[in-house]
């Protein structure tokens, strides 16, 4: 008289097994797409990082030459320190970099700044998320935005009572000093010792 009644029993369990392997299975692919989406947005992260610090670092070299022409004038380098008059045409690196990490620029693009001196980006991923089980993924794009600076590394004080003309400063770079010879300019600071370009923090 027993066995009708485990065989009832084990027709009735089989439904409930179903349901929580469905279950199960769903929030596998549930989780998927979350990953999906996380691997999409970093992608979108790092093109816009490598787009902004690719438009500073132009900027950055081209400020770096100007102070090389005006090496033996030491009364226009404050201004080569500060950014004044730079010429922010760096944006094509941007849209290169972009391109490279498989995303272009979006929304507001790229954007020079004067103040902090550097770059705003905007970039969407060339791919979308793909297929899962949420449906609005399927041709979704991740955008992200990134500002990258440029500040000088440098301090200098010029010779008292000749205009800064003649006499060379010291160049004290954080960590590094330069004794300038007009005489023999050979060793210069490089572009990366005279600035610093780094991400701002949101």
């Amino acid at each position: 008289m027993t066995r009708p009644r485990e065989s009832g029993d084990a027709g009735q369990a089989f439904p409930i097994y179903i349901t929580v392997v469905a279950g199960l299975l769903f929030l596998a692919f549930a989780y998927l797409a979350v990953g999906q989406t996380a691997v999409n947005r970093n992608g979108a992260e790092t093109a816009a990082d490598a787009a902004a610090l690719a438009a500073a670092q132009d900027t950055r070299d081209k400020l770096a030459g100007e102070w090389v022409r005006d090496v033996l004038d030491p009364t226009k380098w404050q201004d080569v320190f500060s950014g004044k008059g730079a010429v922010l045409d760096g944006c094509w690196r941007a849209y290169q970099l972009a391109a490279q990490n498989d995303a272009h620029m979006a929304g507001s693009a790229c954007g020079p700044q004067s103040w902090p001196l550097g770059y705003r980006v905007e970039v969407e991923t060339n791919r979308p998320v793909g297929d899962s089980v949420v449906p609005a993924t399927s041709h979704t794009r991740s955008r992200a935005e990134a500002v990258a600076v440029i500040e000088p590394r440098c301090m200098f004080d010029l010779p008292v009572g000749q205009g800064g003309k003649g006499t060379l400063p010291q160049l004290n770079c954080k960590g590094r000093t330069w004794h300038l010879n007009p005489d023999d300019l050979t060793d210069l600071p490089g572009p990366e010792d005279l600035f610093d370009v780094h991400l701002a923090a949101d």
